[in-house]
């Protein structure tokens, strides 16, 4: 942190030192939300809730009518009884950040979860982090290797960019992120679990991260069951704690899984203090929140690190059009999608290359690759297209010469879509394996064979 900033933070410190704070009370709970009088505080500011004598909840100002303010605790307040007292609380969004949190599990509030004892902490910074430039961003222009053959060679990532993973429940995203967590060539990985089932926590750790993409990630956990703003706190933490990393000059990979779970726990907050619903249940302010979220990633200014993004996107029922999934494909630079159908026919990943793009692989690649990942498409869509006529025998070899290249690369093509989960593929093996499905040797030339030594 520079002197600049580290002046701007203890004034702003000092001044909500200084602030008049009065005590307050609760007089009212309703469903999540919490009703409290006598508080002279501002919208996002924090509060301790005496629930009992021994103890006190967190709780963030979300919203007020007239000298009434609505409070959100985040963690249960069981016990809690009429005119139980509400103090404000200075600094309280101070979060931990620093190269000492590599290899930990925090909570949405930033305090340790598996058990290793107190973090290592370099610097306590806000939890919002500052708006950049848009024009002092450095642009996408360096491909960034995710160690995953079929992204790395037909939907090439760039440093920066945001994409969304679009998926049903069961289809294989976590096994994904997972294998992006191990292989990608980028220093730093923060991991967000926001809502997921608390068994899917562990499971993640253990199985999909392993020791190996443990050693460099964080990762920051918020299961179904905590309180919607804490849910919030996570992913917010999460971009926050990656944003220190980029302005140390690093490499940064963020994993968010899910933004729609993100959404949800707003919408829920939004819902308890009176906002109405707008489209499908979810309130505007849910739309507002997104963007605000996922353009805290990206380039940081001159070149000086970088957050490559990935936000998985719960499509209810596999449907490309739910509001969340139409809004995050606007606010993204691409979007991959998992076909179901492809996951039944054990194809992993379960990649479905014609609905998915990068919208920045374009300025980020050679023409070679451009060309080559082009022709993969044309072939494979092809055969798509004509997939139930060559299954029925109803297509004659010889009355379209397109098709019949695509049908004898077909296999070559599934090969290259699918990957083991332990195997890692580099971004120059991947393009010049791109290269080698689609220059095939003449039918009738023979393999020589290989001798062992």
């Amino acid at each position: 942190m520079s002197l600049h900033e580290r002046l701007n933070r203890y004034a702003s410190l000092e001044y909500e030192s200084a602030r008049p704070r009065a005590r307050g009370q609760i007089t009212r709970l309703i469903g999540l939300t919490l009703e409290a009088v006598g508080l002279r505080v501002a919208l996002g500011d924090y509060c301790l809730i005496e629930v009992t004598p021994t103890l006190s909840v967190e709780a963030e100002v979300v919203g007020f009518s007239g000298d009434r303010v609505y409070l959100m605790p985040l963690d249960a307040v069981d016990g809690l009884q009429p005119g139980a007292v509400v103090r404000p609380q200075a600094g309280a969004s101070m979060v931990p950040v620093g190269f000492g949190l590599l290899g930990r599990v925090l909570n949405g509030i930033g305090k340790p979860l598996d058990g290793k004892g107190p973090l290592d902490a370099e610097d306590y910074v806000p939890l919002a982090g500052e708006t950049i430039n848009p024009l002092k961003r450095h642009p996408i222009d360096t491909p960034l290797d995710v160690g995953i053959r079929a992204i790395n060679g037909l939907l090439t990532v760039g440093c920066g960019q945001r994409l969304g993973l679009f998926a049903g429940s069961g289809v294989g995203k976590s096994v994904l992120l997972g294998m992006m967590t191990r292989y990608t060539e980028a220093e730093i990985t923060v991991v967000g679990l926001i809502g997921e089932r608390g068994r899917e926590v562990r499971e993640f750790i253990d199985h999909s991260l392993g020791p190996e993409g443990m050693a460099k990630s964080v990762v920051v956990a918020s299961p179904a069951d905590d309180s919607p703003l804490m849910r919030l706190r996570a992913a917010q933490l999460a971009t926050r704690i990656a944003e220190y990393f980029r302005s140390r000059g690093k490499k940064v990979l963020l994993l968010m899984d899910s933004l729609t779970r993100y959404a949800q726990a707003q919408r829920e907050i939004a819902l308890a203090i009176g906002e109405p619903p707008a489209t499908k249940g979810y309130p505007p302010s849910v739309f507002a929140r997104l963007p605000k979220l996922v353009e805290r990633a990206g380039n940081g200014e001159h070149n000086a690190g970088s957050i490559t993004a990935f936000y998985t996107v719960l499509t209810e029922g596999d449907d490309q059009q739910d509001p969340i999934a139409d809004a995050a494909r606007a606010i993204l630079d691409g979007h991959i999608v998992l076909s179901r159908s492809l996951a039944e026919q054990g194809h992993y990943p379960a990649i479905d290359i014609e609905a998915s793009i990068s919208r920045a692989m374009p300025q980020i690649i050679d023409s070679a690759q451009y060309n080559l990942a082009m022709q993969f498409r044309r072939y494979y869509s092809k055969y798509q297209q004509n997939a139930d006529l060559v299954s029925v025998g109803a297509y004659a070899r010889g009355s379209d010469p397109l098709m019949d290249r695509a049908i004898e690369l077909l296999p070559m093509l599934n090969a290259y879509l699918q990957q083991g989960m332990q195997e890692e593929m580099l971004y120059q093996r991947s393009v010049q394996e791109l290269a080698m499905v689609l220059s095939p040797p003449p039918t009738n030339e023979k393999a020589t064979p290989t001798t062992r030594r």
